[in-house]
């Protein structure tokens, strides 16, 4: 029996005539995430594209998972191929639903007919395939409202599809539709979610990081490689720039005013990034602060922190509050990873007594009273830079 993944669209059905870009990039993460497990038809109509497996030991269960991960898929499923012959439907929906009918005690009937030519309209299917089902599964009785299984009947162009689960996909739009940015990955909580928020509007994410040796260990910054690593599994392959940044924060500790350290720290950080952003062609750049979380990201400090920028930053999660962050982190499975106790830069040199509404001449005279612009460039210039891939 032919056994296919079904995959629906989101709000790109909404796209119009710019749909067929939208789908393109859909196709095109669909192929690169499904290349290790096999051959592949991927095509598209109505809404929905069609994976095809051309090998006969391809794990679905192992397709699915992973096209479950990728944005721009509102669900999915796997299906039993039909010919377009109610008897042929018939048939192997019985072989299909076997187990699954078996086991339940509701179920209805759901039919959807794209193809007018077909002979039999949505009701007649619904009506005459549920009482075959009854007949054959005694245990069986039809509740419309509120089933434990819908068997689905989708008659389409070339063939007719049965199934009787449809999985949640990651929803958004595709990765790369929607330009690139530059995320400021910390190895907190935050700033991961914030990575996987921003890919799931489309958006193909750089990353960077700032390391302060030997105020940081090799082990902090194993740790925000690992958070990349997870987060490809949502975003694609991942650009990760790490910046040497001790001599920038002992300048901050050695001509600045201790309650501006963190302040200055961001602006400078902001800076940076942005330099290495219009190297990579990214349009923006992406932080996890939340409204109030911390010293530095009261409404006075993010403003202050922004004076520099020349590029919209976006903060995905500037309404959340942690509990709601550390959700979605649990369920991209970087919680554990941003909790081990290896402590990044921002930790270092931390102000007893933060500037909690900052005012931006002060900050900008603090700052302005040491030159940093020769550390800025030579951080840029000693900046390190590697790739992660989808490695499965």
């Amino acid at each position: 029996m032919k056994e296919i993944v079904l995959v629906k669209y989101g709000e790109m059905v909404l796209k119009g005539l710019n749909k067929k870009s939208f789908e393109d990039m859909l196709t095109k993460n669909i192929k690169r995430r499904l290349k290790s497990l096999g051959q592949f038809r991927i095509t598209s109509a109505q809404s929905t594209t069609y994976i095809t497996p051309l090998d006969d030991d391809i794990d679905l269960e192992e397709v699915v998972d992973r096209v479950g991960k990728i944005f721009g898929i509102a669900a999915l499923c796997r299906a039993c191929v039909c010919e377009k012959d109610f008897w042929d439907i018939t048939a192997k929906s019985l072989e299909y639903l076997d187990e699954v009918l078996s086991n339940a005690k509701t179920f209805k009937v759901n039919a959807k007919r794209s193809d007018k030519a077909f002979p039999m309209k949505s009701p007649e299917i619904c009506t005459e395939l549920g009482g075959i089902l009854l007949e054959k599964f005694p245990n069986l009785t039809v509740d419309v409202k509120n089933p434990e299984v819908t068997v689905t009947v989708e008659i389409r162009d070339t063939n007719a599809y049965v199934h009787a689960e449809n999985i949640k996909g990651a929803g958004g739009l595709p990765v790369g539709s929607s330009g690139k940015a530059m995320l400021l990955l910390s190895g907190g909580i935050d700033s991961p979610v914030a990575g996987y928020m921003m890919a799931k509007r489309g958006v193909h994410i750089a990353a960077i990081h700032y390391v302060s040796p030997p105020y940081t260990s090799d082990r902090a910054q194993m740790k925000v490689e690992q958070l990349c690593e997870k987060l490809t599994d949502y975003c694609g392959g991942i650009a990760f720039y790490c910046v040497p940044f001790t001599e920038l924060q002992e300048a901050i500790k050695d001509n600045c005013p201790e309650e501006f350290f963190t302040i200055i720290m961001r602006r400078l950080m902001m800076e940076i990034a942005q330099r290495i952003a219009a190297k990579d062609n990214c349009l923006a750049l992406v932080t996890g602060e939340s409204v109030g979380q911390v010293a530095s990201q009261t409404m006075a400090a993010i403003a202050c922190t922004d004076a520099v920028c020349r590029i919209p930053v976006f903060r995905p999660l500037v309404g959340m509050d942690k509990t709601e962050i550390i959700d979605i982190a649990r369920k991209i499975d970087t919680f554990e990873t941003s909790t081990l106790p290896y402590e990044d830069c921002c930790t270092v040199f931390t102000p007893r007594h933060p500037k909690v509404r900052p005012v931006l001449a002060d900050v900008e005279k603090a700052q302005n009273a040491f030159d940093f612009e020769p550390l800025i460039q030579k951080a840029v210039e000693n900046t390190e830079m590697k790739t992660f891939t989808y490695s499965k």
